[in-house]
Order: structure tokens, then C-alpha cells, then sequence
């Protein structure tokens, strides 16, 4: 689920609160059956810290006989993570790795020079209605890092630090926050946090980030008097103490940003760069067969996109 086509997201309604720079409302798209909502990158904003793409998968049911198969396809430039909240998915990549990715884990996938993947509905959940939810985003290298080797890690949903204290739970995901670190490593300063308020339950976003945003997975989230509902992209101002507030029903958020990288990104397909003609580069190399072959899935692979 690393790339899916959509539309670019839009900016919404106008709101009160001065440490809101900008609301997006993703763009949704039904992609095999399900909705997935792309809030980056968008018009009005391409980055939040590293994050140059953040794409909301479900929620929602594949049917018995339905599945999830997005075809071998190429990166450059970029790590993606993939963060399940319910249902399962097989990846392999050229590097020889094979494994099945639950809720709770993470899977973070540096492509630097250049790697190529699949993700699949796991061969034991096919025939069977499935659950799925989840979050698929980029982090884009630091310009330096761009065309170092390319990794894959998986980390366990029980090596993540969680808390919980007066109606604020979570996980810490990558990153550090509250005196807690996760183990992922980066290649820049990066928070993602899985955050859970109940109702009137409070939660300091502080400021020490350089730039932060929270996406509403489900609930609705109160901020200096403003109420706002799911499926909405809040990027704050730097530098403002933030609070944080569960709704009626409580929320379910995901916090997010981290170091601004300083120099520009240029995104094309599923290529991001700091330079055009190695994106150029890329295409050529799909195109002409140039990359490596995922083993165990060989037979299928994503064309280069025509006239984009």
C-alpha cells in the first residue's frame, strides 16, 4: 500500500484557533473495495517534518473472495512506514524479505538507491472477510542519504513503549515523547504517536518539535475552543504549547512531524528527490526492467505511470 493514486487533498473550513496553520481534508479514494484518504501531500502543504506522504487505508471489510494485492513497485528516496490498526498484510521485498505485518507493529522500509515491494493479503486470510485499517506514509531522506543502500526493518508491537495516565493512552511509535523512545531508528528527528483521549481527557502537544501535525482517525478532538471531527490533517504553528482534548466520544489521533528537512523534496509516482533528473533516472529504470525482482513475486509488477 505504499502508492495509490488519488487526487491531491484540500484545505478546509476556516477555524479560530491561531496555533492551527492549516486544516486539510484528505481526498478520498476507493482503491479493491476500500476508502483510503491522502492528506500529504497536499496544495497547501508538502511536508510536515520528514513526512511527505500520509495516506489513511480504511477502515473497512474486504469481502470473502476480495483481497488486497498491490503489485511489486519501485522507491527511491524515502522510507515508507506502514502502522495497522486491524487486519494483516504479507510484504516481500528485493531485498528477500518476507514476513506478515499485524496491528500494533511497524514496518519501515528505506529505499535510498532503490528497492522494490509488494503487499498482499496473507495467503491463510484469503476466502475470509477482512478487516482493514491502518496508515501508510513517507518519510523523505535528508538529501545526503538519499542513495545510501536500501534496509528493511520490522519491529514487534511489544517492543514499542505505550502509557497511559488520566484518560490519555498510547503508543509511542517512532520517535520520543513523555520520557519514552521508541526503538525505530531514522535518519532524522521524527515523532509518530498513536494517541487515545477519553472524553475531556487532556494531553500536552508540546513544542519542542520543530513542526507537528495530529490526524483524527476517529472521535472528535477539542483545541483552544474548536471542535474538530475525523478524517481532518491539523498542521500547528511552531513554537505554541498545544493542548489537546478528547471529545464527547473521546478520539483517536495520530501525532506526527518532526525536523524540517530545509531543502526542497520533488515527488513523482512512488520516487522522491531532491533532484529532478534522478527522479528522471528512476523512471528510465523501471521502465527498462533496471530494478531488482522481489523473489516469490515475480510474475506481476506496477507499470510506470503514462503521461504523469
Amino acid at each position: 500500500m505504499s502508492f495509490f493514486p488519488g487526487n491531491d487533498p484540500v484545505p478546509g473550513d476556516a477555524f479560530a484557533c491561531d496555533a492551527i496553520e492549516h486544516l486539510i481534508i484528505p481526498r478520498s479514494s476507493d482503491i479493491g473495495g476500500f476508502a483510503v484518504r491522502r492528506a500529504l501531500p497536499s496544495s497547501r502543504r508538502r511536508l510536515v517534518g520528514p513526512f511527505i506522504f500520509f495516506d489513511r487505508m480504511g477502515p473497512a471489510v474486504l469481502k470473502a473472495g476480495e483481497a488486497m494485492d498491490v503489485r511489486p513497485h519501485p522507491h527511491i528516496g524515502l522510507s515508507t512506514v506502514t502502522y495497522l490498526f486491524d487486519g494483516e498484510i504479507k510484504h516481500r521485498d528485493s531485498l528477500g524479505t518476507e514476513l506478515v505485518i499485524a496491528p500494533g507493529d511497524i514496518n519501515l522500509m528505506t529505499s535510498g538507491r532503490g528497492i522494490v515491494h509488494s503487499e498482499r493479503t496473507p495467503e491463510n486470510l484469503r476466502g475470509h472477510p477482512l478487516s482493514m485499517s491502518g496508515l501508510q506514509t513517507w518519510i523523505a531522506l535528508p538529501d545526503q542519504l538519499e542513495e545510501i543502500d536500501p534496509a528493511f526493518a520490522h519491529t514487534a508491537k511489544g517492543e514499542l513503549p505505550v502509557f497511559e495516565d488520566r484518560g490519555a493512552s498510547g503508543r509511542v511509535v517512532i520517535g520520543a515523547m513523555g520520557g519514552l523512545r521508541s526503538p525505530v531508528k531514522t535518519f532524522s528527528e521524527t515523532l509518530y504517536v498513536d494517541l487515545t483521549l477519553e472524553p475531556g481527557a487532556r494531553f500536552p502537544f508540546d513544542a519542542t518539535q520543530e513542526e507537528r501535525a495530529l490526524y483524527i482517525l476517529s472521535g472528535e478532538i477539542e483545541i483552544a475552543g474548536d471542535r474538530f471531527a475525523p478524517d481532518q490533517l491539523l498542521v500547528f504553528r511552531p513554537g505554541d504549547e498545544i493542548t489537546l482534548i478528547g471529545g464527547a466520544t473521546g478520539c483517536h489521533v495520530m501525532l506526527f512531524g518532526g525536523a524540517a528537512l530545509g531543502t526542497q523534496k520533488h515527488i513523482w509516482w512512488n520516487f522522491v528527490s531532491s533532484s529532478k533528473e534522478r527522479i528522471e533516472q528512476a523512471k528510465e529504470e523501471w521502465r527498462t526492467g533496471r530494478f531488482d525482482i522481489v523473489p516469490g513475486d515475480e510474475e506481476e509488477f506496477v507499470p510506470l505511470p503514462e503521461g504523469r
